[in-house]
């Protein structure tokens, strides 16, 4: 493609994290932002200097320069703007998780395949330099045959806003869920999930989720692995991680315990911390500096997932990088929308399993086309 596709972000929180990388995608224009509230539309518009701005989604969907739109609004708005962008024609990547229910999953899947344009969740956890590390590993064949895998992801949302309070712990999993599925290969097929302990009765009030822990064994389809994921949300006193551990009959990595510590691999019994590297020379010149700092000039701009995630190991211009190439090659992101469905169901199921005193529950099968 000659033309640089023309993005628009909505939601100016997290979402500013991302603008400057597209500013200096060489494959990218900046071209609209999004928010409901003017002044800090304005503020993020002058800040950055773009010109389009808009106030309404549905009205800057009206506007056919935009090629592809970044969705970074509250968690319950994803599956509605989501379809409703790729149903206007234009390409979509949203933050995640995809959806709130596996009837908004299948929507969005059926608009992706009514449209024929692009879909991608913005999962941060497979384009992390410890992700990138660990699938240089598999691809070697270094690692040798997978046996098990586990994932967490334990975070206090106190102060976070509204819509967070009380929310179930898994239907958030897919930090945990998705570099588990995506270093196997594989998708969740079942789940059995347990939820243990109580958060306060204000926060059960909201979804009727009264754990504070839910913690999930799934077996993966047309495989002989398991794995298990851990989530919390509220009132559980841990430092944030967003971590997982991959066994194999070669070699083993295990995730470190504490933030500034270095994750340990096992070959047989020997252990040995190692130095993960950045992998910036993946991307174009232009945005690598954007895997090491973040992409406001001053540090109380830099959003809270940013800073208690450790900057989300790097992995915002892969992720950019990722959904603007699919685009050009005329090729399936990663995840395309089918993954992202499996790997958010994945959440959805282990949480009504959860609900039913750990009855397994089986994950919905989205033909591809």
């Amino acid at each position: 493609m000659s033309q640089r596709l023309r993005v628009a972000i909505v939601g100016l929180g997290f979402g500013s994290e991302f603008i400057p990388i597209y500013q200096n995608h060489p494959h990218a224009e900046m071209y609209a932002i999004c928010q409901r509230t003017t002044e800090k539309l304005n503020q993020i518009g002058d800040h950055f200097g773009i010109a389009v701005r808009y106030s309404d989604f549905d009205e800057m969907l009206k506007d056919e320069n935009i090629d592809a739109v970044h969705i970074n609004s509250p968690i319950p708005n994803h599956a509605e703007q989501s379809i409703k962008a790729l149903l206007a024609g234009k390409h979509v990547a949203c933050t995640v998780p995809m959806a709130t229910t596996v009837e908004e999953c299948r929507r969005i899947v059926e608009a992706q395949q009514q449209s024929g344009k692009n879909y991608m969740m913005m999962e941060t956890c497979v384009y992390t330099r410890e992700f990138l590390y660990v699938k240089g590993l598999r691809d070697a064949g270094k690692l040798g045959r997978i046996q098990f895998l586990r994932g967490a992801h334990q975070q206090e949302m106190a102060g976070w806003p509204g819509y967070w309070e009380g929310l179930p712990p898994m239907h958030y999993a897919t930090h945990a869920v998705s570099p588990l599925l995506a270093l196997a290969d594989q998708e969740a097929d079942f789940v059995s999930c347990l939820g243990s302990g109580q958060i306060a009765e204000n926060l059960t009030e909201k979804y009727g989720s009264p754990f504070a822990v839910e913690s999930a064994l799934f077996r993966l389809r047309d495989s002989n692995l398991a794995m298990e994921v851990t989530r919390s949300l509220f009132e559980t006193s841990r430092e944030y991680v967003e971590s997982f551990d991959v066994y194999a009959d070669r070699m083993s990595f295990e995730w470190q315990q504490l933030e500034g510590e270095s994750p340990v691999i096992f070959t047989g019994e020997q252990a040995e911390r190692v130095e993960i590297p950045d992998y910036a020379h993946l991307l174009p010149e232009g945005i690598r500096k954007y895997t090491t700092e973040g992409v406001y000039d001053a540090a109380e701009n830099v959003h809270l997932s940013f800073t208690q995630g450790s900057g989300h190991g790097g992995s915002h211009p892969h992720l950019a990088h990722e959904f603007i190439m699919s685009i050009v090659e005329e090729r399936a992101a990663f995840p395309d929308v089918y993954t992202s469905a499996n790997w958010t169901c994945a959440g959805i199921c282990a949480h009504e399993s959860a609900m039913r005193n750990g009855e397994q529950v089986k994950l919905p099968v989205f033909p591809r086309r």
